[in-house]
């Protein structure tokens, strides 16, 4: 049950938050960013040092967003990720530390601080016009960057005369066996179906330590999920990935490919030179291009699927007549679009 579903009050919170990031080589914020300077400008007036925003160099400074998620239960004095992205036009964060910044909920209360030093995984060099990068060296994180100052009120209680319980997948036939095998442990009807994603269990006692106890109990209840027939495609990666129950009707499936090349070769005619000098007016050099179009056309190629052929059997036989991924992929969307693919197409 505990991989199945969750307690309603169980949820994560935003948090978000704006601050400076600063240690960096020369890749920070341009001079001519107002927003850095004026930032620096107000942190180190709360640090007691007044100074004029015109006087900042915002070179080795950058602007950033911080974004932070507040688990269920967190408590004062626990520590949480957070992840740190440039706002202005900073080239790269790599070596920079993040000042203390106070991260808010959509209420607009703090609830934790962040502070540290930022984890690149990627960066940036460029001199004299050029340029090497590996990933976005404009993002960072920071592990256990950020202290939980406040915590969010949730969670059952033992006043709670019920308690709501929400399917990490919405499925009816998972739900029902849900609520039967939890009727059945207890030996009463404690759950009820709300709908197809939602059930309610009434507690027996409203004692707070039998409530957990109670609730422990039903995580330890092995329940067998309903599994949807779904195939995953990815076409950016050419990634196809299906449970071995994905099943395919008979099928005929006929693929060709045609390659069409033109290529151009550039040839120069001379005019003839006799004794040295051309005597002949308005004649000079030309170059002449010289284009050729080819054409081929390959044999389609034919795959014939028996009846209850599943999908893996299908990659299987595609990949003998060498098609590519993206050949499978394309392939699958045609039988999808046919009503030949039982299951579910998530196209990434």
């Amino acid at each position: 049950m505990k991989e199945l579903a969750r307690l309603k009050s169980d949820r994560s919170n935003m948090l978000v938050g704006y601050g400076v990031v600063t240690g960096l080589a020369g890749t920070g914020d341009s001079y001519n960013s107002k927003l850095t300077k004026q930032s620096m400008s107000n942190l180190i007036e709360n640090l007691g040092i007044n100074i004029d925003p015109k006087d900042l160099r915002a070179r080795n400074v950058a602007a950033v967003m911080i974004a932070a998620s507040l688990p269920p239960f967190a408590q004062p004095g626990s520590n949480i990720d957070v992840t740190v992205s440039s706002m202005g036009d900073a080239r790269s964060l790599l070596g920079g530390a993040l000042v203390v910044t106070p991260l808010r909920g959509p209420d607009q209360r703090i609830y934790a601080l962040a502070q540290g030093s930022l984890s690149i995984g990627g960066y940036r060099y460029d001199l004299n016009g050029n340029l090497v990068q590996k990933n976005h060296p404009t993002t960072g994180t920071i592990a256990n960057g950020a202290i939980v100052e406040k915590a969010v009120a949730n969670g059952p209680s033992g006043f709670d005369k019920k308690l709501t319980y929400v399917l990490n997948s919405p499925d009816i036939t998972t739900i029902s066996r849900v609520v039967q095998s939890i009727n059945q442990k207890f030996g009463s009807n404690l759950a009820h179906v709300v709908g197809p994603g939602t059930f309610d269990v009434f507690p027996p006692r409203e004692d707070s330590n039998a409530l957990y106890q109670f609730m422990a109990s039903i995580e330890s209840i092995k329940v067998e999920p309903d599994s949807r027939a779904r195939v995953v495609l990815n076409e950016r990666t050419g990634t196809v990935v299906a449970g071995g129950d994905v099943t395919i009707s008979p099928t005929t499936i006929t693929q060709g490919d045609m390659i069409v090349s033109i290529s151009t070769d550039y040839y120069v005619s001379q005019p003839n030179v006799f004794f040295g000098r051309n005597n002949l007016p308005n004649v000079r050099t030309q170059t002449v291009p010289d284009t050729e179009i080819g054409v081929k056309e390959d044999n389609g190629v034919m795959v014939n699927m028996p009846q209850d052929s599943n999908v893996a059997e299908l990659v299987t036989a595609l990949r003998k007549v060498n098609a590519s991924s993206r050949d499978i992929i394309t392939i699958l969307q045609g039988l999808k679009a046919a009503g030949a693919l039982h299951a579910e197409l998530i196209i990434q």
